[in-house]
């Protein structure tokens, strides 16, 4: 066994130490319109012409796009007339706003929205709550209120989370045979894009949205199609208001959101709505069960600290969870991706 010298770990300090400047580089990107322009041109170019096209310094801009390179995002080509640059395949999938698969949404709401909370961490960790007072002057006690205190930043949020699902959401609703079931409430479901790889992968499947009111005013009017009749909508608030009956409920990343008196109230009532033979589908990203990792749960786990009243959970706990509100026949899928599905029938 090698020693601690062994190891270059002043080094690997560094390299964390610099995380949050590769993330700030890539939203910078993202905002300034870098991987749009390089994409709608379909061509390499200069950084020059890139800072004129984008309105940005020219030093400014070649540094950013050399940083870029060096995060694998672009790529150069030195010639006798100069560098020029082009998008690799990864953001062109990713990180263009064009893209099916785009996390551009995602990565905007990070940098103006969650990055204000975390910068008070600390502070979440010595008082244990979520920080929109000291980030946005909003009170603590009601987070959605908070995420949703603008139409504008309910709009990012709920882009953001469409965003997600366009690449993880079929992963999840896969894991388990849910052909059988044709009655599904999406609670919490946002702007709709898990209800839409669902009945993408299920067509006999009609799925409800159940989200509050000013929600689900969003979701009609930006992001589920008129013409797409499989999925209907559901104004309310399940913590305060009824549940109707269906086959299937679906929580997607909902319970990481809340503490366990919450979640134990909220599954209750879904067991109590829930047909006979019916389930709740829990799409959550899971610990492993020392908590010893995945790393991107844990550092999500601290996102709910700084952001929500909850936290990620392991497959145990949230199996507690589901016995306690009467849930039977637990089965737990890891997809080897962000976000896994815990199946619970009645």
């Amino acid at each position: 066994m090698g020693s601690m010298e062994d190891f270059d770990y002043p080094r690997l300090i560094l390299q964390y130490n610099s995380g949050f400047l590769v993330s700030k580089v890539m939203f910078t990107a993202c905002e300034l319109g870098v991987f749009d322009l390089l994409l709608e041109t379909g061509e390499a170019l200069s950084s020059d012409t890139i800072a004129a096209r984008l309105s940005t310094s020219t030093t400014g801009m070649e540094r950013l796009l050399d940083a870029c390179v060096g995060l694998k995002l672009l790529t150069v080509e030195l010639t006798q007339e100069g560098a020029f640059y082009r998008n690799t395949e990864m953001s062109n999938i990713y990180l263009t706003k064009s893209s099916p698969k785009s996390q551009y949404h995602i990565i905007m709401y990070y940098s103006n929205s969650v990055y204000s909370c975390w910068h008070y961490l600390a502070d979440a960790v010595r008082e244990g709550r979520n920080q929109y007072e000291r980030a946005f002057g909003i009170s603590s006690n009601d987070p959605f209120g908070a995420m949703y205190r603008s139409e504008e930043e309910m709009l990012k949020f709920m882009a953001g989370q469409n965003s997600v699902w366009s690449i993880c959401g079929r992963d999840v609703l896969a894991a388990f045979d849910l052909s059988p079931f044709t009655q599904i409430y999406d609670l919490g479901g946002g702007g709709g894009a898990l209800a839409q790889e669902c009945v993408s992968l299920y067509p006999n499947s009609r799925v409800t949205i159940y989200d509050l009111p000013k929600v689900v005013q969003v979701a009609k009017s930006h992001f589920i199609p008129r013409e797409e009749c499989r999925i209907t909508f559901h104004s309310g608030d399940f913590f305060n208001d009824s549940i109707p009956e269906a086959e299937l409920y679906i929580l997607s990343k909902i319970l990481h959101d809340w503490d366990d008196d919450k979640c134990r109230q909220l599954l209750a009532k879904v067991y109590n709505a829930c047909k006979p033979g019916g389930g709740v589908l829990l799409v959550e990203s899971l610990l492993n069960e020392d908590k010893s990792g995945p790393l991107e749960t844990q550092l999500y786990s601290m996102n709910m600290l700084v952001q929500t009243e909850g936290k990620e959970r392991t497959s145990a706990e949230y199996s507690k969870l589901l016995e306690a509100a009467g849930f039977g026949e637990i089965h737990i899928k890891r997809t080897g991706k962000l976000y896994d599905a815990v199946l619970g029938r009645k």
